[in-house]
């Protein structure tokens, strides 16, 4: 089937995928993003392959699982190797070029993209090394918050770095409809936002009152129990503790979601601009983000497990002429990698497990497709892998007993199947499906020893705990 000539990639950055007032969120605002659902199809269980950008956005530049890369967490960005979907469309003569964030290691590196116009890369160009200092008894802890010390209204260096994005997108625009060659392109843009730190301009912030919020479910406070490597993954990274006091707790709560509406303003600036260049009866836009964030649920902010606020991301297919339309086939990050290579009738060699967005919406649903999720990076002591098939999401954790939920039953994930007998059979099961993916206990193996590698090369612990970003990378100067 004939595609549209060209395509646009909007990914940001840690967008809960619930978080769209069309699919029903009691609070959050985002009509830019309703209007684009309206002209395409919203995959309602998409997923990240890693719950952390760096690990997350790797896998899906190459189409690849993070333990087939070995770029297992925050320090280990893209190069360029393996070779991805950029590459696949330079190799076919498409235009294919970033605005944004990449999260990869250097902009030197030939990372698939003719041009990386202002690149938010990792720190150096060795990311955050001492997130990769995991075992129990040798972590680093930081001071602070991850979140960073003030959470309210005003500008950040993110905001106005997402500002920054969207002009330059416009820019571009308009002169690729200005071209005389006819060449189609693809054109990747990267945003922040919703990504901490919580600070957001005061008229977003003003959409949502602190009594109007929703309350934060499954709170330690109220009884919650947490998971026990959740809760060491958690002791490492602070969560509720670091918070002065509940005021401030649902101020970061307000701030999260109206840094949604200041990511949807922004989509809606894209969509003007692309619209006012003339292209949009030409050109397909695929948005989603790397991955969610738990905006308080059992006690956690940020990301970095895999629970459905954290590992679950939005996924919209918007094609010219399309209607709006749902598919509940589980996909992930893997899929829009695959579909971008076969937007394009371009091609890449190797194993993949992805498979285009276009023919899973044209088949018949499929809720036994599994969807696979890694985790080997900061606060874990041990590696954790979900695995997503029809109603059972398995969350294996290396040493620890896992956890089941039915989602069909438990959308909101409160009740643990994984140590109740008369589930023994389904964990037996799903256990099965992730060994056919990996063997868990030799990956978690794996990781340690290359992060181990790597700290020596760096020097050893003592100069490694103190390499990279304590907690956001900070922008590129634009």
């Amino acid at each position: 089937m004939n595609r549209s000539k060209n395509l646009l990639v909007i990914m940001s950055d840690e967008h809960q995928a619930r978080a769209m007032s069309y699919l029903g969120h009691p609070l959050v605002k985002t009509p830019n993003f309703d209007k684009l659902a309206e002209r395409g199809i919203t995959f309602t269980n998409a997923y990240t392959p890693s719950p952390i950008c760096v690990p997350a956005r790797a896998a899906f530049a190459t189409g690849r699982y993070v333990h087939d890369i070995r770029l297992w967490d925050n320090a280990m960005p893209y190069t360029g190797d393996p070779r991805g979907w950029g590459h696949a469309l330079q190799d076919k003569g498409v235009r294919v070029e970033s605005i944004g964030k990449l999260h990869y290691r250097d902009e030197a590196d030939n990372a698939g993209f003719d041009v990386e116009h202002i690149p938010m890369q990792v720190v150096n160009g060795v990311g955050m090394v001492w997130g990769s200092i995991r075992r129990e008894d040798e972590r680093v802890y930081k001071d602070g918050r991850m979140l960073g010390p003030y959470i309210g209204a005003g500008e950040s260096n993110y905001t106005r770095y997402d500002q920054a994005v969207v002009s330059r997108t416009r820019d571009w625009l308009a002169d690729a409809a200005a071209r005389k060659d006819g060449q189609p392109w693809c054109l990747y843009v990267g945003l922040v936002a919703p990504h901490f730190p919580l600070i957001v301009p005061q008229e977003y912030l003003d959409m949502y009152p602190l009594d109007s919020l929703p309350p934060i479910k499954s709170r330690p406070d109220d009884g919650y129990v947490q998971h026990p490597w959740v809760a060491k993954q958690n002791n490492a990274l602070r969560g509720d503790k670091a918070f002065k006091d509940e005021e401030e707790r649902l101020t970061a709560v307000a701030c999260y979601f109206a840094l949604c509406s200041f990511l949807d303003d922004n989509i809606g600036h894209l969509m003007d601009a692309l619209d006012a260049s003339g292209q949009m009866d030409d050109t397909t836009v695929i948005y989603t983000s790397d991955h969610g964030d738990n905006v308080g649920a059992r006690g956690l902010w940020g990301k970095s497990n895999m629970y459905e606020e954290s590992v679950a991301v939005p996924m919209i297919l918007s094609e010219p002429g399309a209607k709006a339309a749902r598919c509940a086939t589980p996909v992930s990050l893997l899929d829009v990698s695959q579909t971008i290579i076969e937007h394009f009738g371009a091609s890449l060699p190797g194993d993949r497990p992805g498979a285009s967005l276009y023919d899973i919406a044209a088949a018949e649903e499929d809720a036994e497709r599994v969807i696979f999720s890694e985790y080997h990076a900061v606060g874990a002591v041990s590696a954790a892998y979900m695995v997503r098939k029809g109603r059972w999401k398995l969350i294996h954790y290396h040493g620890f007993a896992p956890e089941l939920f039915d989602l069909e039953a438990d959308p909101e994930e409160m009740t643990d199947l994984g140590t109740d007998p008369a589930y023994a059979e389904v964990v037996a099961q799903m256990e099965a499906e992730l060994e056919k993916i990996c063997d868990p206990g030799a990956m978690n193996d794996l990781a340690f020893a290359d992060q181990d590698a790597m700290i020596e090369r760096y020097g050893g612990r003592e100069i490694a705990m103190n390499m990279g970003a304590p907690a956001a990378t900070p922008p590129p100067e634009t």
